[in-house]
């Protein structure tokens, strides 16, 4: 993917030096003039600014990246990795809901089950697909494919990209909050290996809803979060400007996740995002599930149910100091 013509805030800066250099290559074009000594200089300008800027990110600035509009997004891995996609549609009992799809595929030569959250690019696919955000047929539609899956024996792919699920009055009548807990106790006793990934965003339980999962890796600029930031700083500032500082106090890194042990594995993203060099990410990605999924293929239906019993009753260990007298 070329570089996106979209900037962040705090990507102004290469905004402007690549401005300077395109005005440097017209020039010499345009006049004939030798300024290759020029153009070198702005080079390196932009390598240093990029380096400064991308290794340096704040929690918020990483939230603004797994958002970015260029980003790849779960169908766009699923296209690169998988072939043969067959989606599959509905929940048997409402409707079909675009903002959660799935389907059967082949990863490696391996058949497998795709369960995706999938934004939209363009105005009329954001609204076709909510924005991202699932709603109970959406969970409902996940929870019948896992089932499918199970039968026939085939691993789980879950591709976790949403602000969070639908909270919508319609969404709510037809009882999303019940949709979402029947699927994490399902999940949790599914007979067959199953791997969540963190494409962008990972937001509350709906993103919690398809990622009860035996392993979860994310990618270094997504974030995976009991709330957004913005949700955050409602409650705790009474302002959604304070984002940014909700960000910090909900470490949102891909690093945190990893120490506390909700994330297996952080995927290395190229200098920028996912969105700068998507083939690049996407190998990334693939080699992050290859790895995950023959480690889970050893397993027996009782060991695989062991380690995943395991891996969630360990999250959020405490210890309680001793009172010092």
């Amino acid at each position: 993917m070329d570089s996106p013509t979209y900037a962040l805030e705090f990507e102004k800066p290469l905004r402007e030096l690549a401005m300077q250099l395109d005005t440097l290559h017209q020039q010499s074009l345009e006049s004939n003039l030798d300024l290759k000594k020029e153009i070198a200089a702005i080079e390196k300008k932009i390598e240093q600014t990029r380096r400064e800027i991308y290794t340096n990110l704040t929690p918020w600035q990483r939230v603004q990246i797994a958002r970015h509009p260029k980003r790849p997004y779960a169908l766009d891995y699923v296209n690169q990795l998988c072939e043969d996609f067959i989606e599959l549609h509905g929940d048997r009992q409402f409707r079909d809901d675009r903002a959660l799809i799935g389907g059967t595929a082949f990863f490696n030569g391996q058949a497998v089950m795709i369960i995706a959250q999938q934004k939209g690019r363009d105005t009329k696919d954001k609204i076709a697909r909510n924005f991202g955000m699932p709603q109970p047929e959406g969970y409902r539609k996940a929870l019948r494919l896992m089932k499918m899956a199970e039968k026939f024996k085939l691993p789980i792919l879950s591709f976790i990209d949403t602000p969070g699920a639908y909270p919508g009055i319609g969404s709510e009548e037809r009882h999303v909050s019940e949709a979402i807990a029947v699927n994490l106790r399902e999940m949790a006793m599914l007979k067959v290996p199953s791997i969540a990934v963190i494409v962008g965003e990972g937001g509350s339980g709906g993103a919690l809803g398809i990622g009860v999962t035996d392993r979860v890796v994310t990618f270094e600029n997504s974030y995976y979060s009991v709330i957004s930031p913005e949700g955050c700083a409602a409650i705790l500032w009474k302002d959604g400007s304070a984002a940014a500082q909700a960000a910090e106090a909900l470490k949102l890194n891909a690093a945190t996740l990893q120490e506390l042990g909700v994330v297996e594995e952080v995927i290395p993203e190229p200098m920028g995002g996912a969105h700068y060099n998507q083939t690049e990410a996407g190998e990334a990605l693939g080699r992050s599930l290859q790895k995950h999924l023959k480690d889970l293929n050893k397993l027996s239906t009782d060991k695989l149910l062991e380690a995943r019993y395991a891996r969630y009753r360990k999250l959020g260990v405490f210890e309680e100091a001793g009172a010092t007298r």
